[in-house]
């Protein structure tokens, strides 16, 4: 659905800029981004896996094991439906903590693990469970106590003020997250699932 939404929204840019006459400004525009969009990309490559490697140093020395076992009242009281030392716990510390460090593409590889763990407790596939919805909430409005991709961004473009944004992004995430767990909270059904 989304990829047909993308065509048409680039489609009817284009067929505007045709009769718009302004075909050769899109090139122009289509080819310079793309540009900056890989050079992006590549700059993040450092970042991402300077963090990547901390998260799999915390996972096979145990860590991320005893970070689990500290947060297990909050994991209990967040996804009540994942048994205990489940492996999705694992992967959902992984993705959270990956996301507090705003290394956000990171933190995909292991939410998209804590997903595939969590639907493997799943009854019925076609449904999510409210373990499912948890996490998809605390994932997308994930906490930010030092977000990396924006802090880069500011500095590339020469901001003032590069790391202006922490403050306020930690109050406006925080925010954000206790309001889609209360949210999630009221919405979940009785079974727990």
């Amino acid at each position: 659905m989304m990829s047909t939404m993308w065509f048409l929204l680039i489609a009817i840019g284009i067929v505007y800029s045709i009769f718009a006459g302004t075909l050769e400004e899109i090139n122009n525009i289509i080819i310079k981004e793309a540009g900056e969009a890989v050079t992006f990309a590549i700059s993040l490559i450092g970042i991402m896996s300077f963090w990547l490697g901390i998260m799999n140093i915390a996972k096979e020395s145990g860590f991320l094991e005893k970070l689990s076992k500290i947060f297990s009242p909050i994991m209990r009281f967040l996804f009540p439906g994942i048994p205990k030392n489940h492996p999705a716990e694992g992967f959902i510390l992984m993705n959270i903590i990956a996301n507090m460090f705003g290394v956000g593409n990171g933190a995909t590889a292991f939410g998209l693990k804590a997903m595939e763990e969590i639907n493997k407790l799943n009854k019925d596939k076609k449904r999510a469970t409210n373990a499912m919805c948890m996490f998809l909430v605390i994932n997308m409005s994930s906490v930010q106590l030092v977000p990396l991709t924006v802090l880069k961004i500011r500095y590339d473009t020469g901001s003032a003020d590069p790391t202006g944004i922490v403050g306020p992004g930690i109050i406006a995430t925080s925010i954000s997250t206790i309001v889609g767990i209360i949210a999630v909270k009221l919405f979940e059904k009785s079974d727990c699932s």
